[in-house]
C-alpha cells in the first residue's frame, strides 16, 4: 500500500470539506472495499478520512417513506422491524450479501459504493480501462462468462457487483448526497454511470460529496416485493443472475411494477419492456410469462455469457410467480 494520511471527521461538512480539498481523498467507515482496492494497488488515496463515528446510522420512518443512513451496517439494516416490515426486498438482498462477518462490518453508502469484481480490473495481468485509462478491456475477447449482457461499450463489460442496490433501484430509491455548500438528491437508478467511453467515471459523485442517506418512498398497502439471486456456490458469492421485483396489485390488478437485475448490467439493470407488460394487467401466469419473455429484450451477450439471456427470464418468472403463490409447471426457453 502507498502511504496516506489519516484524519477522522467529526462532522458530515468536515469530511466533505477535507475531501473537496485534496484531489485524492477517500472515505472509510467499514473498509471492507477500500482497504482491498488500495492493497491491490488500484486506489492510492493521499488523505483518507474516517466517517465511521458520524451520526449516520439511524433508521427512520417518514410520512415520505423510510430513511436509511448511509453508516448503518448490512447486518443492522437487514435486523430492523421498520426495514422488515416495509420493504422485505432489501432485507432479501442484504441477506444474500457476502458473508455474515462482513455485513456486520460493511456499510449501506460503502456496499453502494464497491467496484466492479471483474477480474480484469481487480487484477494487474490483463488490460483494464477502468484501471488504466485505454489500456482497453481484456473482457472483450477474453474470459467473459461473468460479464455484462446490457449497458456495455467497447471500452468495458464489467458488471455492477451490489445486491443491495438492484433492491433499491426497483424501490426508485433516491440518494440523499451532501458537500460543503449544501444538499442535493438523486435517483440512484441514475447515480450510476454506464462505461461509454469513460469507463473509469463510475458514479455522478462530486468531488467533496458523501452519501448521507438512502431515501425509499412510501408504497401502497398492496404492494409485494422478493429479491433472488442466482450464484455459482451458496455462500459469499457475486450474483451471476439477480432480479428485484416490486409489484403493487389491487383487485386482481397490477396498478404498478418496477423489476431491476444484477450480475447482468453494468449498472442495476430496469427491466423496462417486462414492467411494461404488466402495469394495468390482470395478475397471472399467461401474464408474467410474456413479460418474462421481454426480459432480455436490448441485451448484447459477449462471447461466453449468452446463457444469462435464458437464465435472467427464467428468474423473472420465478420472482413474479412467487410474488403471486404461483408454482411454475414450466419455464420460458
Amino acid at each position: 500500500m502507498h502511504p496516506f494520511a489519516y484524519r477522522r471527521a467529526t462532522r458530515d461538512g468536515e469530511a466533505s470539506a477535507l475531501a473537496a480539498s485534496h484531489e485524492h481523498a477517500a472515505f472509510i467507515a467499514g473498509g471492507t472495499e477500500l482497504l482491498p482496492l488500495c492493497k491491490a494497488g488500484i486506489l492510492a488515496p493521499e488523505l483518507v478520512i474516517d466517517i465511521s463515528r458520524l451520526p449516520l446510522d439511524a433508521v427512520t420512518s417518514t410520512d415520505d417513506g423510510l430513511v436509511i443512513g448511509a453508516l448503518a451496517r448490512l447486518s443492522e439494516v437487514a435486523d430492523h422491524p421498520l426495514v422488515r416490515r416495509d420493504v422485505p426486498v432489501i432485507v432479501e438482498a442484504l441477506n444474500a450479501s457476502a458473508s455474515p462477518q462482513i455485513r456486520n462490518v460493511a456499510t449501506i453508502g460503502g456496499n453502494l459504493m464497491q467496484r466492479s469484481r471483474c477480474h480484469y480490473f481487480r487484477g494487474d495481468a490483463l488490460p483494464c480501462n477502468k484501471r488504466a485509462a485505454g489500456s482497453g478491456c481484456g473482457a472483450r475477447f477474453g474470459e467473459n462468462r461473468a460479464h455484462a449482457i446490457f449497458g456495455a461499450s467497447e471500452h468495458c463489460a464489467a458488471t455492477h457487483a451490489s445486491d443491495l442496490a438492484v433492491a433499491l433501484v426497483a424501490l426508485d430509491s433516491r440518494l440523499r448526497l451532501r458537500r460543503p455548500d449544501g444538499e442535493r438528491c438523486v435517483l440512484l437508478e441514475d447515480f450510476y454511470c454506464q462505461p461509454g467511453d469513460t469507463p473509469w467515471r463510475e458514479t455522478e459523485l462530486r468531488p467533496g460529496e458523501l452519501i448521507v442517506a438512502v431515501e425509499i418512498g412510501r408504497g401502497s398497502d398492496a404492494c409485494r416485493s422478493s429479491y433472488l439471486k442466482l450464484r455459482d456456490r451458496a455462500s459469499f458469492e457475486f450474483a451471476v443472475v439477480s432480479v428485484a421485483a416490486v409489484l403493487a396489485i389491487e383487485g386482481g390488478r397490477i396498478t404498478e411494477a418496477r423489476i431491476a437485475a444484477g450480475g447482468v448490467g453494468t449498472k442495476p439493470w430496469r427491466l423496462r419492456g417486462s414492467e411494461k407488460v404488466l402495469r394495468n394487467e390482470t395478475a397471472g401466469e399467461t401474464l408474467f410469462r410474456l413479460a418474462a419473455s421481454n426480459a432480455a429484450d436490448g441485451a448484447v451477450p459477449l462471447k461466453h455469457n449468452g446463457f444469462k439471456l435464458k437464465l435472467l427470464r427464467r428468474s423473472v418468472l420465478r420472482v413474479l410467480m412467487s410474488l403471486c403463490g404461483v408454482s411454475i409447471a414450466g419455464e420460458p426457453s
